[in-house]
């Protein structure tokens, strides 16, 4: 019972730190518009029907059943043609979205107001309102990875030994315990032991496991001298490493695979050792590096988002098996959290930190992912904002009248479009999460 509750508490920390992230995205929307004096009509939280609402002052603020988003309505989107207020005339179904937007556009305009509208703007006042939104996100994320890195720390391997193999076994082994008979490790040969701290190999001092996997790599059949601190106490041995096949690995420890598909290998010294973990309070200028590698992360899903698309789909209904860096739907993420908020063998301490952590990757994606340049995003505003610009500019330049702003109505049937494409990718992330999810363990 306690897991179960325990489970729901990891959903319901997403939640609420996804709405949290959706009110605070859309602040950074508000703020800016109010402060250019821009009549925004509503402040809501969700999708659908409305749960609750309130007004104050001109703007009526509110909730709506489904967390997944949420909008400011600001007066005036679209402009009206040639400076008028929409007309009702349309002579095929997009010619009647655009006219319909139009008209939804004109009536958040009360009379005697045109001068609060958000098109009349200039371009750098419509720009910044718009990256408010996104910005806030990544304000978020830089503040949650601060405190993941600097409060909570990092696990990272220490100079204590963690674990000493008995036995030689190559990576590519179908076997991956000892039997008699099988060679001792160099480790286990010298006496190595768990929990000794390893002082200097050869006369050189140790300050991370770096410099011990670097050592050891290129010392095959050389015999070292190894200086140990055991209990307070110090030993002296020496190790001489085995030539053996290992994995190589990448800069987050995953194996390499070569371009037939196959795992890769090198042949490097080994002595059988394996660090002992400790956390590491991190300093501020871990942070940003931080964010950046998650932004970099977030950039090449959305960059190869077609193909992740086709493999989510060919592991929901087939027997593939889930990438589990590839992308996944909010239910995923509860799911995760949930995983991980149930699993009392990890410190209280550690499951908040990795619940932190995940919604500061959640904000990073809602920061990448709204900086697309396609409507009805943050970034498709954004350009259609900075080709106005340009368009001016230009018309300036060739000493042609002022073009005005650009007609975004017409683009509202590519919006829909994309607005459908957006949600049946979520449809099929959540089916995939519910029918074959991403786990950790």
């Amino acid at each position: 019972m306690e897991t179960v509750l325990l489970y729901i508490v990891g959903i319901l920390v997403v939640v609420v730190g996804l709405v949290v992230s959706i009110a605070l995205h859309e602040l950074g929307h508000f703020v800016p518009a109010k402060l250019f004096g821009v009549r925004v009509g509503q402040f809501m939280i969700g999708f659908g029907r409305t749960i609750v609402s309130w007004r104050r002052g001109e703007t009526e603020y509110g909730f709506k059943w489904i967390p997944l988003g949420g909008y400011i309505s600001m007066a005036g989107m679209y402009p009206p043609v040639a400076g008028e207020r929409a007309r009702s005339a349309s002579t095929g179904f997009f010619d009647t979205l655009v006219q319909d937007a139009r008209s939804a556009s004109a009536d958040t305009i009360p009379e005697g107001e045109e001068h609060r509208t958000f098109y009349r703007l200039s371009v750098w006042k419509r720009i910044i309102i718009m990256l408010g939104g996104p910005f806030m996100n990544l304000v978020i994320a830089v503040v949650l990875y601060a405190v993941v890195l600097m409060g909570f720390g990092v696990a990272q391997p220490s100079t204590t030994l963690g674990s000493v193999n008995e036995c030689v076994l190559p990576a590519t082994s179908e076997r991956q315990e000892c039997e008699p008979g099988d060679p001792l490790a160099p480790g286990a040969e010298a006496g190595l032991k768990p929990g000794d701290r390893i002082v200097s190999i050869d006369g050189q001092e140790i300050e991370t496991w770096d410099d011990v996997l670097a050592i050891v790599r290129d010392a095959a059949g050389q015999p070292l001298a190894v200086e140990l601190e055991r209990a307070g106490s110090a030993v002296s041995t020496t190790v001489t490493p085995l030539l053996t096949e290992r994995y190589v690995l990448d800069d987050r420890g995953r194996i390499v695979e070569g371009e037939d598909g196959e795992p890769q290998t090198q042949r490097v010294g080994f002595i059988g050792i394996a660090a002992a973990y400790e956390t590491v309070q991190q300093p501020v200028t871990a942070v940003l590096p931080a964010v950046g590698d998650n932004i970099s992360a977030v950039v090449g899903i959305i960059i190869n988002l077609p193909q992740r698309m086709i493999d989510v789909a060919e592991a929901a209904f087939g027997p593939e098996e889930r990438d589990p860096n590839g992308p996944i739907s909010v239910v995923g993420v509860g799911r995760i959290a949930g995983e991980i908020a149930s699993i009392d063998t990890i410190p209280v301490v550690e499951r908040v930190s990795f619940l932190t952590g995940l919604l500061a990757s959640l904000n990073v994606a809602l920061f990448v992912f709204n900086l697309i340049p396609l409507l009805p995003l943050d970034g498709g505003h954004v350009a259609g904002a900075l080709w106005e610009g340009l368009r001016r500019w230009f018309a300036k330049v060739r000493g042609k009248p002022d073009p005005g702003p650009i007609d975004t109505a017409k683009l509202v049937p590519f919006t829909l479009a994309v607005v459908l494409v957006l949600g049946a990718m979520s449809l099929l992330l959540i089916y995939a999460d519910i029918v074959k999810p991403i786990t950790l363990f």
